[in-house]
């Protein structure tokens, strides 16, 4: 009876205990369902282990990937407990140095173990403190696997806010490159050409815009600053770029510029730049730059090949005057090239040895629209071609070429009038008259209209009616056969000696060659011809066979 009596004071402390214990556990999982860190958690449990008995916490691992990893990481390794853990799937007895008693509790969730609680003591623990640890272990599991889920949800969040600002950044870009490709392709689209895309691209880019040529000129610029005069590179310097470019094959910022090359295909058309001087570019510029030198690409590209098929329509049109054609046909042309055929016309035809048919042409249509003429530009015979409204001033219209080819001569040939384009074969052949009389002259730099030919004109219509050939065969016959059977250049001689008034050294001089070699062709022409070059008469009719002959042999009869 006493013993029982004094048993109920022990067993009253031992369930106080209890209770503070319990209520002490109650309290760590309030706290740890609030806490969110791995380490965190397991260091509080660790913490808590003496307060529930006589075990002191020796070793926390945390389950990573399957595998059982000590934590904090801080902590000196154990090779031999962590291959005990790992053995026993984080339970069970655990052998410790300098402990009498080890052991392993898991921390369990409802997917399995996420961690070990290791503790150690210097004697086997009671049941009740037993009890207190496993419970212990079951809080700190449930705190893991919450923290594990909290981490992942804070993971995918994370990873859904950056998705979201990404997508949202995408859109962002697409929204500005659709804008990008509205503005080029409707200035490409409403015919606004290379100053309309300059233009769009300076509005996009808030840049001034320079579009020049494969040569360095400046074809089209957009924005303030433009420079005057406008500055280009040395050919050199210009071919290094384009090819610096095309290895490139992007947008290359040199000095104060950001370039891109024009180039649809394999040909060169040019360049676009952003004028840059700050160096402030972005991504977003860069993209109108490169959409724009395509959008630029494809006008410079349909603007060729519209002059190529406008160039070839004129050609054909002039060919077929040449060699005649119907009213009606040359009036629907003309038409379709914007130019009215119908009333006077006249040929002018523009001859130039060793220069370029471009040069020429750009020249002459240059002369065509500064003398305020309507015309059609061609070429026909490797002469350039102009069919003209009004007739122009020879002088006007040769000082008019001459200001822009400064090199060979210009020999130009000018027809009469033409009432309607039936007739023009017959006007090409007096302009092709026109300028091979003048280029037999001695001053072949020059215009000739055949209306003012004079002699010449009764020279063709004599010849119409057959007359002119019996007078050249007359005086010029044995030396027009001996040309032929030789190869000489007799007749060619004795007209040049004859324009020259009988001059040795300027005849000498007109045909290129020595004095003594002029003394020699002249005596074969007396004795081919037994004509006295010192009588007038004579001296008159042979100038006016040779020149008969010049014109006759100028062209073909129409």
């Amino acid at each position: 009876m006493n013993q029982q009596l004094l048993s109920y004071p022990i067993a009253d402390s031992l369930v106080r205990g209890q209770l503070v214990s319990l209520h002490g556990l109650c309290t760590l999982s309030a706290a740890l369902s609030g806490e969110h860190e791995e380490v965190e958690i397991l260091r509080m449990a660790g913490a808590a282990v003496p307060s529930l008995g006589s075990c002191r916490t020796r070793a926390s691992y945390h389950r990573v990937d399957g595998e059982f990893l000590q934590y904090p990481q801080t902590r000196p390794a154990r090779p031999g407990l962590d291959a005990q853990v790992s053995a026993q799937d984080g339970e069970g007895s655990v052998n410790l140095a300098d402990e009498k008693w080890g052991w392993a509790f898991v921390l369990q969730s409802s997917s399995g173990a996420v961690g070990s609680l290791i503790v150690g003591s210097d004697r086997a623990p009671r049941p009740h403190e037993i009890f207190l640890l496993e419970v212990l272990a079951q809080l700190t599991g449930a705190a893991l696997a919450n923290a594990t889920t909290h981490e992942r949800a804070s993971a995918h969040a994370t990873e859904l806010t950056q998705i979201n600002e990404r997508l949202a950044a995408t859109v962002r870009r697409l929204e500005r490159q659709t804008r990008v490709h509205e503005v080029l392709a409707g200035a490409a689209a409403y015919g606004q050409g290379e100053q309309g895309i300059a233009d769009a691209l300076a509005q996009l880019t808030d840049l001034p815009v320079a579009v020049e040529d494969p040569f360095g000129n400046l074809r089209a610029w957009s924005g303030p600053g433009r420079p005057e005069p406008y500055p280009k590179a040395a050919p050199e310097q210009r071919d290094q770029l384009l090819h610096r470019l095309a290895t490139h094959n992007a947008p290359l910022r040199v000095q104060d510029r950001v370039i891109m090359l024009v180039k649809p295909r394999t040909e060169v058309l040019g360049t676009l730049a952003l004028i840059d001087p700050d160096h402030s570019v972005v991504e977003a510029q860069l993209f109108a730059l490169v959409y724009g030198s395509t959008m630029l690409a494809l006008e410079l590209a349909h603007q060729r090949n519209l002059a190529e098929i406008e160039l070839r329509l004129r050609r054909e049109l002039v060919d077929d005057l040449a060699c005649g054609t119907d009213n009606d046909s040359a009036y629907a042309r003309a038409e379709a090239l914007g130019h009215d055929l119908r009333g006077p016309h006249y040929v002018v035809l523009v001859h130039s040895a060793g220069r370029a048919d471009d040069t020429i042409a750009a020249a002459a249509s240059h002369a065509a629209s500064a003398l305020s003429l309507q015309y059609i530009l061609g070429r026909h015979g490797g002469m350039v071609v102009l069919i003209t409204d009004h007739r122009p001033d020879p002088g006007a219209f040769h000082h008019a070429i001459r200001e822009r080819v400064d090199a060979t001569p210009i020999t130009i040939g000018i027809s009469g009038r033409c009432e309607q384009p039936s007739d023009f074969a017959r006007s090409f052949a007096d302009a092709l008259r026109a300028v091979h009389i003048r280029l037999r002259s001695r001053i072949p730099d020059g215009a000739t209209a055949f209306e003012e030919l004079g002699f010449y004109r009764l020279v063709d219509a004599a010849h119409a009616d057959g007359q002119v050939d019996g007078f050249m065969r007359e005086w010029l016959g044995a030396l027009l056969d001996y040309d032929a059977t030789r190869n000489s250049d007799l007749v060619y001689t004795l007209a040049q000696y004859l324009e020259c008034g009988g001059n040795y050294n300027d005849s000498a001089a007109a045909l290129h060659i020595h004095r003594s070699t002029l003394r020699y062709r002249l005596g074969r022409i007396r004795e081919l011809t037994g004509f006295d070059l010192r009588d007038v008469n004579i001296r008159f009719n042979l100038q006016a066979a040779t020149r008969a002959w010049q014109f006759l042999s100028a062209v073909p009869d129409p």
